[in-house]
């Protein structure tokens, strides 16, 4: 940290005849010999003012004249993942020993290779780069024509327009895109628990009031409790009305899938309340019960409500490519007739250049045919990884839920044992790595989020290890 030791100008520049204001006769110095003193005087003055101090600190330190944004003042703690990331380094430090050992069922992070179809689209599309006939360079900002098209035909089943898709570097980016096309005079409503960027970023763009210390919940914004006893699903009609409402079905954490009837409702809701409903279907390729929406768009209704976010990540791998979309159906529109999807299309051709051309050739391959196999592979391998950490909390004597339509196991904790006291003692006691429900929301507390990205033989250790430890 650099320190600054304010000086008077006289020992910035200090006389010939005098050091800080002190006054030093040199009868004998010639007037060219005074300058060279003057100078090397000037240099050590101007050297000892950022010199820093022995302590580390000093009476005055250098800042800038510019205001923190008050709103990140107000955000509470660090983002939870790198939070999980640090509590498990600060582990691995005190237990050097134990680091082969760690097995992660914490952040949704795939570990599967990218099936070779998939692989062959990126690695074309690296390639062409390589040729003067393939080269491109800048593309359009909402993506490749012909990956919005093949989006809106093979997930949609024409239910959107190719134009409706953006294309993007990820549903969390996205995420703050559309709050930046909401600014901060709007009213939020969050699931209880939810993914933590809807309330951090509804933080940031100074939506909200001050955290409430009893709460552990932000003024100006709804929550929305989504628990066991009501399906995880919200009592949405006898909520308060929210300008954005977000939900993600299936849901992070807790796995549960909504259905249609669910959706219906909240479609109904929106309409009649005016409000718009951002819908974050980033797991929809996880649900296997029959009659469950993967979009919203299947709902009567939900063009003039709704916008969806998306993302390759968890079909194909991509966590690490990073590739999205978007939708904004034309027929929303603001209150004064405005439509949103110009608003949007304005923050993606201003504040971003458009997903790698690379990127976008590997999600033309994941909607071919046989791209489609290959991810609908991947979903099945990661859902039996499901499958067994849920019988595994079972046969303990947890209740679970999720894990079905779903790659994550929300497991319910006995009465009184908090999530965050848990996830030490399950690091401590087995060294695996779990997520704590209340680092969703303050409706997460009493409740464990379980991963099934792990590798197969990784999952099955940790089901032995936790049901020897947690018994």
């Amino acid at each position: 940290e650099i320190q600054s030791h304010p000086l008077p100008a006289s020992s910035l520049w200090p006389s010939v005849d005098g050091l800080g204001g002190q006054s030093h006769n040199l009868p004998n110095v010639r007037p060219s010999t005074k300058m060279k003193l003057s100078l090397a005087f000037s240099m050590i003055a101007v050297a000892g003012a950022f010199a820093p101090a022995q302590n580390g600190r000093s009476s005055t330190e250098l800042h800038s004249g510019v205001t923190r944004n008050p709103n990140f003042a107000k955000l509470a703690g660090g983002y939870l993942f790198p939070e999980i990331g640090r509590r498990r380094t600060a582990y691995l430090a005190e237990n050097p020993d134990m680091a082969d050992r760690i097995i992660s069922l914490g952040i949704g992070d795939t570990t599967q290779p990218i099936p070779e179809h998939i692989l062959s689209g990126l690695v074309g599309s690296a390639s062409k780069l390589g040729t003067k006939e393939g080269y491109s360079g800048y593309g359009a900002e909402q993506g490749m024509g012909d990956l919005r098209a093949k989006i809106a035909e093979k997930l949609y089943d024409g239910n959107i327009k190719a134009d409706e898709v953006f294309v993007s570097d990820g549903a969390k980016c996205d995420i703050m895109r559309v709050q930046q096309v909401f600014g901060p005079g709007v009213t939020t409503a969050v699931q209880d628990p939810s993914y933590p960027v809807y309330v951090d970023t509804s933080v940031m763009m100074g939506q909200t009031g001050d955290i409430n210390s009893e709460t552990s919940q932000y003024d100006n914004i709804v929550y929305m409790p989504c628990t066991a006893e009501n399906n995880f699903f919200p009592d949405i009609e006898n909520l308060p009305r929210a300008d954005i409402v977000y939900f993600c079905s299936p849901n992070n954490p807790t796995g549960a899938a909504a259905t249609r009837e669910q959706l219906e409702m909240l479609v109904k809701v929106c309409k009649e309340r005016g409000s718009i409903l951002v819908f974050d279907a980033a797991y929809a390729p996880f649900i296997r019960s029959e009659g469950v929406p993967k979009s919203i768009f299947e709902i009567d209704g939900a063009r003039e409500v709704a916008i969806e976010c998306n993302s390759f990540s968890k079909y194909a791998g991509f966590t690490g490519v990073r590739l999205g979309w978007t939708v904004v159906p034309d027929e929303l529109t603001f209150s004064d007739g405005t439509k949103v999807r110009d608003d949007f299309n304005r923050v993606m051709t201003t504040a971003f250049n458009g997903a790698s051309n690379i990127v976008q050739g590997g999600g033309l391959a994941c909607l071919d045919d046989e791209g489609l196999t290959e991810i609908n592979t991947l979903i099945d391998y990661y859902l039996e990884n499901a499958k067994l950490l849920k019988e595994a909390m079972e046969s303990i004597g947890y209740d679970v839920f999720g894990g079905a339509d779903a790659p994550y196991v929300f497991v319910k904790l006995p009465d009184g044992k908090k999530s965050w006291d848990t996830f030490s003692e399950i690091l401590e006691k087995t060294q695996v790595v779990t997520i704590p429900g209340a680092g969703f929301g303050p409706g997460g507390e009493g409740y464990l989020r379980l991963s099934a990205f792990a590798p197969r033989d990784t999952v099955i250790e940790a089901c032995e290890r936790l049901k020897k430890a947690m018994a």
